[in-house]
């Protein structure tokens, strides 16, 4: 395979005319082909030298590693994506172990970006996408008509009330890359939405102790305990006409458990205004629940816990 410009189709390399004149026939998509390429000890000085002129992600895998059999289609997809910013190379370390060495990897996935024949940065492990993508972020603009990451998409699919989309996705993910705590987190928010308190309690169980202990899987817990403590609807309907503090207390729960944040803060943030001493300060720390629920870069979060100063002090 030639070693391409990306940018213009023409060869970088000493590979014969013919070979690269037959891809440029076959159009647009053989130039999308040629953003992403083998290495060995064949090509890799040829590879350097094109590193003068187009930045290349160096791919170090191995045939055994199930990392890096995850990682590469993201790696593959991004390439293309960014359309020429930059080229993929891979590098099967079993096969090149004396590259490999020359590159000091010493495990894989290793993924190096190279430009003018020098290292520029690096990365070990198969990151996720999101994370990938912050990383290309840092040296590349982002790609025209850019597609959202799996988690981009779930999180939307989430927030629009779908949450069995959001679940499919976390639940692929957590399989691809079944250390990220993260994506263990985010399955259970989801399983929690789509009516399933059981599996996600199971799930931030199986947690390692730091993460099992960390905000994010605490936010999650709250909801589950919301939606046990919030009054079912014969409840609910048992308090229509009371207006006094339990009852207020009562239709937040359920308002929040619901997912209606933003009306039972508000009746919250009333109730606390109105009756600090109930239930031993119920509302405020009720509350502070709810932002964990939520999450601290939450928009609600931000904006009601300077409410909840502003009452305090």
């Amino acid at each position: 395979m030639p070693i391409v410009d990306p940018r213009t189709g023409e060869p970088l390399t000493s590979e014969p005319q013919a070979e690269a004149a037959s891809g440029a026939a076959q159009g647009q998509g053989a130039q999308r082909d040629d953003l992403i390429l083998d290495v060995d000890r064949n090509n890799i000085q040829q590879l350097l030298e094109t590193s003068m002129q187009v930045p290349v992600l160096l791919d170090c895998w191995a045939p055994w590693c199930e990392p890096c059999k995850n990682l590469m289609p993201v790696l593959e997809k991004l390439t293309r994506e960014y359309n020429g910013a930059f080229l993929l190379a891979k590098l099967n370390i079993d096969d090149n172990p004396d590259i490999a060495g020359q590159l000091g990897v010493r495990s894989v996935p290793d993924v190096k970006l190279i430009s003018q024949g020098g290292l520029v940065d690096q990365f070990q492990g198969a990151l996720p996408e999101k994370q990938i993508r912050e990383w290309l972020g840092k040296y590349f603009p982002e790609p025209e008509g850019a597609q959202l990451s799996p988690e981009e998409e779930a999180a939307a699919a989430l927030e629009a009330g779908d949450a069995a989309t959001a679940r499919r996705i976390y639940e692929e993910l957590v399989q691809q890359w079944p250390d990220h705590a993260p994506y263990r987190v985010a399955l259970a928010r989801a399983l929690v939405a789509d009516g399933e308190p059981e599996q996600a309690k199971a799930m931030l169980e199986a947690l390692p102790p730091e993460e099992r202990d960390a905000a994010a899987a605490r936010g999650v817990r709250a909801s589950i305990e919301f939606g046990e403590e919030a009054p079912s609807a014969e409840a609910l309907a048992a308090l229509e006409g009371r207006d006094d503090s339990e009852a207020r207390y009562q239709r937040a729960l359920r308002q929040v458990a619901d997912g209606q944040y933003e009306a039972g803060i508000e009746a919250l943030l009333a109730l606390m205004q109105a009756d600090r001493a109930y239930g031993d300060d119920a509302a405020r720390k009720t509350l502070l629940r709810v932002f964990d629920a939520l999450g601290a870069d939450h928009p609600l979060t931000v904006t009601y816990r300077r409410k909840l100063f502003a009452l305090l002090y």
